[in-house]
């Protein structure tokens, strides 16, 4: 299981860890990432992901699940996110 975001592509970030004199070594920056059930209003049913926190609040700002997958970029999903996205917008057309 890839340390990435399933609904944003927030994935992990590399840089130094700078001790006092000024050595540095490599480091990884994670992501804060969660398993979280969220519900989609129009498809009645309930999805699991593992995303990132901010992802959660910016879920939240938008007015939840089906609303952030409508305006997210297809390139920034994950396959399975962009297979619910498919099922919303089939859900939506009709």
């Amino acid at each position: 299981m890839s340390r990435r975001c399933e609904l944003t592509g927030k994935g992990v970030l590399t840089g130094h860890r700078v001790s006092h004199s000024n050595i540095k070594t490599n480091r990884r920056y994670l992501p804060n990432l969660n398993v979280v059930t969220l519900d989609s209003e129009t498809l009645q049913r309930r999805f699991r992901f593992r995303i990132a926190a901010s992802a959660l609040r910016t879920v939240d700002h938008r007015g939840g699940l089906d609303a952030f997958l409508l305006k997210a970029k297809d390139d920034e999903l994950s396959p399975k996110a962009l297979m619910v996205k498919k099922e919303l917008l089939k859900a939506v057309a009709t």
